[in-house]
């Protein structure tokens, strides 16, 4: 079971059930369910990141690991560069959508990343919703789904 590196109001439950699907999980498996999860979550916050070439730059950096066509070393290095765009937001929702996009870049370095960014993606439905249980429970559902799917299927 990995252990949360963030503090958030989160469903344990549910939470558990992803983890323990996710320590089955081949880290590519891993990589395309982190960022389904992020664009997720940039449709439903309507964050811009037009203005953030990085952000762009990593999905692209991560889908071409994901083919062998790019480094471990390439992915941290996107990485870097999107942590330092988060430190760099002024609010906390915005802080937060974007540790998501940059934990989930990042899944392709280490697959840890991408349970990070499972909870960071909780951190930001707390931020929208006030640490509603039931949003909260949605979002979690959402991401189970998701990487049973992506599982399920295999590469």
């Amino acid at each position: 079971m990995t252990v949360r590196k963030i503090k958030i109001i989160d469903d344990d439950k549910l939470r558990n059930e992803i983890d323990q699907l996710y320590e089955k999980q081949e880290q590519i498996i891993l990589a395309k369910r982190s960022l389904e999860m992020a664009k997720h979550i940039i449709e439903i916050t309507n964050f811009d990141m037009s203005q953030y070439p990085e952000i762009k730059e990593g999905f692209n950096i991560n889908e071409l690991w994901q083919n062998g066509k790019a480094r471990v070393y390439d992915v941290r290095q996107i990485g870097f560069k999107i942590h330092k765009v988060a430190r760099q937001q002024k609010n906390e929702l915005n802080k937060n959508i974007v540790r998501v996009i940059g934990q989930a870049i990042a899944s392709g370095h280490m697959r840890e990343h991408s349970m990070v960014a499972s909870d960071y993606s909780i951190k930001v439905i707390n931020n929208l919703y006030n640490n509603d249980m039931k949003e909260i429970q949605k979002e979690r559902i959402w991401q189970l789904k998701k990487l049973t799917e992506l599982a399920k299927g295999g590469l």
